[in-house]
């Protein structure tokens, strides 16, 4: 069983106090809250640059204008899945770290949230950073043309206190922060839009003339992979919605948390594309001060470095999560600086040492192969259990617990992100490797519809009927006791 205490419940429902909860179960007398609150956490975490820096690719990568638009719309749709997920959170009482352990098994669940909720999540704070601080550095030079680049450093340094500190106060803090920053935000990218749209060249075309057939649909659908990757690692939705209470509309919270996170992508990565057909979107910081008023660049560098703010604190609030899901017997906020020292080194190499930041891009890009099916199961697996989770059994870590299957491993769920991962490979097409089946495809990337094709409906076979025996049978009757002792 799960050995985190909560010695004082009003620490997680007020900001400014830390949350002393970690993976344990949130009891009913501490939910509250409204589904609405959620638009602010998404949109919050999600006005960042990097949406802006994926729109700005797909024009470079040969697309046109409205091609390349409908790429971003059709790639953050995958926010409703995202959202989809969320809906686990009220009725289970724990974060998406701890629900895994109903389909890959408690020490299955260890092994995932290793490889993909804690490494993906921390070479994401690193980018992040990476992103802040060399923005941040131009903003400093905008100002003191001379800075030194040590200054980065500092900048580094001094995002990740701000950010990880926002981390450590935990859910009720980031709620409370996502309020009064989100609509900041959305403001600063609101004029951005103005001047973009009035710069923007609607009827471009790329030089080397308009793609069509094969290698439109190729690249469409390598653009399609690079704008689904984001939603494709925000599957942690229950971190935020666990504290609703239970009876909390499904459809509410689904609602609020894709659209938290698909409109700022869609509006971000549509002004990427547009700003792609008037300036160099290899180096957007410094050339899109070419259409932007003297008064409003130095605000759009700030807007820039506070979203990175924003994005890491909730990333890093889920990977504390992750590593305690995986075994480690810390304290959420003592994971949370663990993550702070590991990223902030990652980001200081990267800068200063090698160009390992290209390395990690390369790495998450390669990720989707996991992260893909990853989302097609545990989606699979609200559908076959009915959204019916036992928040208090998913504590029980024991051998003869309710998630121990087979040594601790869950076949059904392992089987299908293995097979589903594998074969997701071969469907990738990254800036240094091609799968074969992409190869066969004209360089095509689907990796994320077979993703989630492949590992959702193999899980579905391989669970359907453990599940309406076991599992499903288990949460009608916990239903059935709750209705007992309100009675």
């Amino acid at each position: 069983m799960s050995s985190t205490k909560v010695p004082d419940g009003a620490a997680n429902i007020r900001a400014g106090r830390i949350e002393q909860h970690g993976t344990d179960h949130v009891s009913n007398s501490e939910r509250h809250g409204s589904p609405r609150e959620l638009f602010a956490v998404w949109a919050g975490s999600n006005v960042i640059y990097l949406y802006f820096l994926l729109g700005g690719i797909l024009v470079l990568l040969g697309l046109d204008v409205w091609q390349a638009l409908a790429v971003v719309v059709a790639g953050n749709l995958l926010f409703t899945g995202v959202g989809f997920l969320a809906i686990s959170g009220p009725p289970a009482g724990v974060p998406s770290e701890v629900i895994g352990r109903s389909f890959y098994g408690v020490r299955g669940n260890r092994a995932v949230n290793v490889a993909v909720g804690w490494l993906v999540g921390v070479l994401y704070e690193a980018i992040n950073l990476s992103v802040g601080a060399l923005v941040g550095f131009t903003l400093v030079r905008w100002f003191t043309p001379d800075a030194p680049d040590w200054v980065k450093a500092g900048l580094v340094i001094g995002l990740a206190v701000v950010t990880f500190t926002i981390s450590v106060y935990g859910h009720a803090t980031i709620l409370k922060v996502s309020k009064w920053v989100t609509w900041a935000l959305l403001a600063g990218i609101a004029v951005l839009a103005w001047f973009v749209l009035t710069h923007a060249d609607f009827a471009y075309r790329p030089e080397g003339g308009a793609l069509s057939g094969p290698e439109l649909w190729a690249t469409a659908a390598a653009g399609f992979t690079i704008i689904a990757s984001a939603p494709l690692s925000w599957q942690v939705g229950a971190d935020y919605s666990r504290y609703l209470p239970e009876d909390s509309s499904p459809r509410r919270v689904a609602f609020w948390t894709a659209l938290g996170g698909f409109v700022p992508a869609v509006v971000i990565g549509s002004l990427g594309v547009l700003a792609g057909t008037v300036v160099d979107m290899s180096v957007p910081e410094e050339s899109m001060a070419a259409i932007l008023p003297s008064w409003f660049y130095p605000v759009f560098l700030l807007v820039v470095v506070v979203g990175s703010i924003t994005n890491n604190a909730v990333t890093a609030y889920s990977t504390g999560l992750a590593l305690m899901a995986a075994g480690v017997r810390w304290k959420r906020s003592v994971t949370v600086v663990f993550d702070a020292v590991i990223a902030v080194s990652i980001t200081l190499y990267a800068l200063f040492v090698s160009d390992f930041l290209g390395t990690v891009s390369g790495l998450l890009e390669v990720s989707i192969a996991v992260l893909a099916p990853a989302m097609g199961i545990y989606a699979v697996d609200i559908l076959l259990r009915r959204n019916r989770y036992d928040g208090i059994a998913l504590q029980d870590e024991r051998r003869a617990g309710p998630n121990w299957f087979r040594g601790g491993w869950n076949p059904a769920g392992c089987t299908a992100l293995l097979f589903g991962a594998v074969v997701t490979a071969l469907c990738v097409n990254t800036t240094f490797y091609t799968g074969p089946l992409s190869a066969a495809l004209g360089g095509a990337d689907v990796s994320p519809i077979v993703g989630l094709l492949l590992g959702g409906g193999l899980y579905a076979l391989l669970a359907r009927r453990s599940i309406r025996t076991t599992g499903l049978a288990r949460a009608e009757r916990a239903d059935a006791d709750r209705a007992t002792a309100t009675a």
